[in-house]
C-alpha cells in the first residue's frame, strides 16, 4: 500500500451501495455513516434510540443534504432483537455491500445482556457475531461485499478466559472484560475470513481500531476522558481507519487498520499488527464454538450461498 497519508478524500464513490453501520448515532459510527453517505451510499443507521438516530441523520444532512439515510432499531444487548432486525433487513434489502460492526460499550459498571452475558462481551462480540451470521446470506449474494469489525488497542491486554467469560467466578473487572471483548473482535475477524476463503467466497472481512479518539464511549473511563484534549483525535479522524477498512480497494481479507502515529494513538490510517493472541487458531476455533452455542446462530456457508 502507498505511504501517502490516506484521508477522507480517498474514499471511493459508494453510489449504489447499501451500508449498515451499528452504533451510527454518535462518535466514529456517526462519522463513518456520514462519509459513506457523502460518497453516495445508502446508509442504514442501526441504533437503539430512534431519537438519537434522527438527530444523527439531521447532522449528516448538514454535510450531505441529499444523503440516503434510514434508521433501523437494533439493540445488540438482546439477541431476540438482533434476530428481529436481521429478519427485517433480509425481507426488504436486496443487497448488503458493507456491514460495519462498530457499536460497543466500554468499561461500564457490572451489567448483563438480556440473555445474561457480561455486557461488553455480549454487545461487542456476541451481538455482532449473531448479526453477521444472520445477515450473511444477503452479504454473500452481494458482489464485492465487505464486513468490518471495529476492535481496539485494548485487545493487547485482552485474554480469552473460556472458563469464566462473564467474570462470575473471578469477580467483575471492567478493563479486563473490555480487553477480552476487543480481542474477541479480532479472533472473529480472522476466523470468519478463513472460513469464507475455505468456502470459496469472495466476501472480505477487515478490522480497524480508532486509536485514541474522543467520543462518548469513554464516559465510564474518567482518566481517559480527562486526557482527551491532549491526546484524543476528533471523531472524523478517528473514523478514518474504519473507513479505510471498509472502502480501500487495495484492502484484503484479514487486514487490520489503525492510526499511523506513535503508539497508534493518532494519525492517518495504515495497516497495523496485532498480538499473537489475536492470531491464535485454537482460541479462534473455541470462541467460534462458544459463540454459536450462546447465540444459537450457525454460519452455514454452503446453506447461505444457496440462499
Amino acid at each position: 500500500m502507498s505511504n501517502k497519508a490516506w484521508t477522507h478524500d480517498d474514499i471511493p464513490d459508494q453510489a449504489g451501495k447499501v451500508a449498515i453501520v451499528t452504533g451510527a448515532n454518535s462518535g466514529i459510527g456517526l462519522e463513518t455513516a456520514r462519509y459513506l453517505a457523502v460518497r453516495g451510499a445508502r446508509v442504514l443507521l442501526a441504533c437503539r434510540s430512534e431519537s438519537k438516530a434522527n438527530a444523527a441523520m439531521e447532522e449528516i444532512r448538514k454535510s450531505a443534504p441529499s444523503a440516503k439515510l434510514e434508521f433501523v432499531r437494533l439493540d445488540l444487548a438482546d439477541l431476540d432483537q438482533v434476530r428481529q432486525f436481521a429478519e427485517l433487513i433480509l425481507a426488504k434489502e436486496e443487497r448488503i455491500d458493507l456491514l460495519i460492526n462498530n457499536a460497543g460499550v466500554m468499561v461500564p459498571p457490572e451489567s448483563a445482556t438480556k440473555q445474561g452475558f457480561e455486557l461488553q462481551f455480549g454487545v461487542n462480540h456476541l451481538g455482532h457475531f449473531a448479526l453477521t451470521g444472520l445477515l450473511l446470506p444477503r452479504i454473500l449474494a452481494t458482489p464485492d461485499a465487505r464486513i468490518v469489525n471495529v476492535s481496539s488497542q485494548a485487545h493487547r491486554f485482552g485474554k480469552m478466559n473460556f472458563g469464566d467469560l462473564d467474570f462470575k467466578k473471578r469477580g467483575y473487572k471492567a478493563g479486563p472484560a473490555y480487553g477480552q471483548s476487543k480481542l474477541a473482535n479480532l479472533l472473529f475477524t480472522f476466523e470468519l475470513q478463513r472460513r469464507l476463503d475455505a468456502a470459496g467466497e469472495g466476501v472480505i472481512v477487515t478490522a480497524a481500531h480508532p486509536g485514541w479518539t474522543a467520543t462518548n464511549l469513554q464516559q465510564n473511563a474518567g482518566f481517559v476522558e480527562r486526557l482527551n484534549p491532549l491526546f484524543g483525535m476528533t471523531p472524523p479522524d478517528g473514523a478514518l481507519p474504519t473507513l479505510r477498512a471498509a472502502t480501500d480497494p487495495r484492502a484484503i481479507g484479514g487486514d487490520y487498520f489503525g492510526p499511523s502515529g506513535l503508539g497508534q494513538m493518532r494519525g492517518a490510517p495504515r495497516k497495523v499488527g496485532t498480538t499473537k493472541a489475536a492470531k491464535s487458531l485454537s482460541d479462534a476455533a473455541k470462541l467460534w464454538e462458544v459463540s454459536e452455542e450462546r447465540t444459537g446462530v450457525r454460519f452455514d456457508l454452503s446453506r447461505a450461498a444457496a440462499a
